[in-house]
């Protein structure tokens, strides 16, 4: 049995030179013997060796000699879960890895490296081998690289880190893949677990491992020395404008206090003088750039140089005073918006999640993004749209109304769907008289459409606030100990409603979910505008000055084609455009008494024979009572009997012909 060797532990930990070394073949072991029971450089994630979590030595196959270790998971993974300890939380020097894989046909592969010594903490790099060949490498923070690798036959996977000037190259076969630098810069433990969930996997892992192997080489310290080691806000979208963040490192034993760094990207240069700092020995120093750089198509390198550290025109260094970062921004189709809706409520612990996403899309993609917060069970739930979504958990999201998946995928289909070109731009125009919101969603189609294309019309709010106690938001992320959560990590486990302000929240959306039936014409060519109006109703509650007009284009299969979305001032701005194909959503219905305590009355004024149904939900979304009336031709009032409410708000939804119109009702 081939065992580690770790030499000068201390002196590693100070970053001086150092170095450490393993390799194990599984030739010294029995068949069937557990690894982590029997070598302790091997361990589990619970620390349980010899059990389900251990893996055992096979002989089934080998990359040489006669024996490897295998592992198989189906669903989430696992039980397997095996840990192996490189002996120490390393963030400076060359480190170097490699092991040989076999992964089985139709299966996938995953490992990860752990960047603190108590694993679960921070997951410094995911490596992914997907059924299909694919090889993914990212963390938390998004996409490192995406390659291939060769499947049911052993091939050399290799990592060679150098944690110094932190640029990590992946090697297939010994063939450099591609290199980036990580936003987790430290190893301490590397973790192999049998799944194979993300990046398209199919959800079986089954692979073989061999001839594992490691060197470590510490870093020695000169006396001055700062390098730029990372560069980030750089992911964006071609022709948007980005402000770099540049990750400044001091490799030396001298405190930096003051230097010049340049970006060069594209023929532009922008340079920051930094003074009044104070770096330590191997600190690091994040530098937001007050000028930006406008992201061009295609592959391009973003250059940082550091200079004048301390003064001092060139430091001990100068191999380490430049770095370079790959950037390839998207191009999105002409006029393409995406839209997220996320399901959410106060009284979900792990919402947070969601509405972090939510506000971190819109900032990083303004003009191409919006998103809809759509409360369930809390007093901003607009329950015909809570009810409609059909949300299967919380928190929980729909982008194009495309699968139901946790917020933290929001970014990756983003990043699909604004690249497909939509059958029409959208334009929100809107008009307020008295009460009364009019919206105008003019579509101007890029090519043409047959089948029943349908528009919605969605009024969203930003910064609403609440005093009653079920305005609090409950916060699983308390703490920091479930990671940190946009600030939520510094919140209470129950944020006060008066710490509290609720951004995207859908205030109502019309006709419904599904959108207007037949919103076009049966065919429409390239060229052709057509404009719907929606009549909105003003709530008391809401502000106007932060009200948000958002539209959809749904396709006949239920997805977004595109999205629309315009800040009510630049929604008045556009104006009221009266439609060609005029769609008018009659809300004159009128509820009263309201509130009430046993009965109130929905008046209706129609003045053609349509099908007539109203339906009441709770703030939950669950339907309360539901009835047709069949088709009606005059003003009639419609009894509503509330003794057996509780009491409470609610939502009457009256649907005359194909137009709905909703009014809260309150019962004492």
């Amino acid at each position: 049995m081939k065992k580690q060797y770790i030499l000068g532990a201390m002196a590693l930990a100070l970053s001086t030179v150092a170095t450490a070394q393993f390799s194990d073949d599984f030739e010294g072991y029995t068949v069937g013997d557990y690894i982590g029971a029997n070598n302790p450089s091997w361990t589990t994630w619970s620390g349980t060796t010899g059990g389900t979590e251990d893996a055992q030595v096979t002989s089934a196959d080998a990359n040489a000699g006669s024996n490897s270790i295998y592992f198989a998971g189906t669903g989430t993974g696992g039980p397997q879960d095996v840990v192996l300890d490189f002996g120490s939380e390393m963030n400076v020097g060359q480190f170097d890895f490699y092991s040989y894989f076999k992964v089985e046909a139709g299966k996938g592969a995953y490992f990860n490296f752990q960047a603190n010594s108590t694993i679960g903490q921070v997951w410094a790099l995911n490596v992914q081998m997907v059924d299909d060949g694919k090889l993914v490498l990212d963390n938390g923070d998004g996409l490192f690289i995406s390659t291939t690798y060769p499947t049911n036959t052993w091939f050399k996977l290799g990592l060679n880190l150098d944690l110094t000037t932190n640029n990590w190259v992946l090697l297939v076969d010994d063939v450099v893949q591609g290199s980036f630098a990580n936003t987790e810069n430290q190893i301490a433990t590397m973790d192999i677990y049998p799944v194979n969930e993300n990046n398209g996997g199919n959800g079986t892992a089954g692979f073989y491992m061999d001839d594992v192997n490691y060197t470590y080489t510490g870093y020695t310290l000169l006396s001055e020395n700062g390098a730029p080691i990372n560069i980030t806000n750089l992911s964006g979208l071609a022709g948007q404008d980005k402000a770099p963040t540049v990750t400044v490192r001091n490799l030396g034993t001298t405190t930096i206090t003051s230097f010049d760094l340049t970006i060069d990207y594209n023929g532009t240069q922008i340079t920051e003088t930094v003074t009044g700092v104070n770096i330590a020995s191997l600190a690091t120093s994040d530098v937001d750039f007050t000028s930006s750089i406008t992201l061009v198509a295609g592959t391009s390198n973003v250059t940082a140089t550091i200079s004048n550290v301390n003064g001092t025109a060139t430091d001990d260094n100068s191999a380490d005073d430049i770095k370079n970062v790959s950037v390839n921004p998207l191009v999105p189709a002409p006029g393409k918006m995406v839209i997220a809706e996320e399901g959410t409520g106060t009284w979900c612990g792990w919402c947070p999640r969601g509405a972090v996403m939510l506000d971190n899309m819109s900032d990083n993609y303004p003009g191409f993004f919006v998103g809809v917060a759509v409360h369930n069970g809390d007093p901003m739930t607009y329950a015909p749209y809570d009810a409609g979504m059909g949300f299967t958990g919380f928190p929980s999201s729909k982008t194009d109304r495309g699968a139901d998946v946790d917020p933290s995928n929001i970014e990756s289909i983003f990043l699909d769907r604004i690249l497909i070109a939509p059958k029409a731009v959208l334009t929100n125009g809107a008009e307020v008289i008295g009460n009364q919101l009019k919206v105008s969603v003019s579509a101007e189609f890029v090519s043409g459409i047959t089948g029943n294309y349908r528009l919605a019309a969605i009024i969203s709010e930003d910064g609403v606030t609440g005093t009653a106690a079920n305005w609090n938001q409950s916060n699983y992320y308390a703490g920091g100990a479930n990671g940190v959560m946009g600030g939520y990590e510094s919140l209470p486990s129950s944020v006060p409603a008066s710490q509290m302000v609720y951004d995207h929240v859908a205030r109502v959306i019309l006709p419904g979910v599904n959108g207007l039936a037949n919103s076009f014409p049966a065919t429409v060519a390239s060229g052709e505008t057509h404009t719907v109006n929606f009549y909105f109703t003003i709530q008391p509650e809401w502000d106007m000055t932060k009200i948000n007009v958002v539209s959809m284009l749904i396709a006949p299969d239920g997805s977004v084609d595109n999205a629309g979305y315009a800040p009510i001032t630049e929604a008045t701005t556009n104006g009221f455009v009266l439609g060609i194909e005029t769609y008018t959503l009659n809300n004159s219905m009128q509820v009263s008494p309201n509130p009430t305590t046993d009965l109130t009355f929905v008046t209706l004024d129609n003045e053609t024979a349509q099908n007539v149904s109203l339906t009441i939900y709770d703030m939950s979304g669950k339907i309360v009572t539901s009835k047709n009336y069949g088709e009606i031709s005059n003003d009639v009032k419609l009894p509503i009997n509330t003794v057996n409410f509780e009491t409470g708000i609610y939502v009457i939804s009256l649907t005359v012909g194909n137009n709905t119109t909703t009014q809260k009702l309150v019962v004492k």
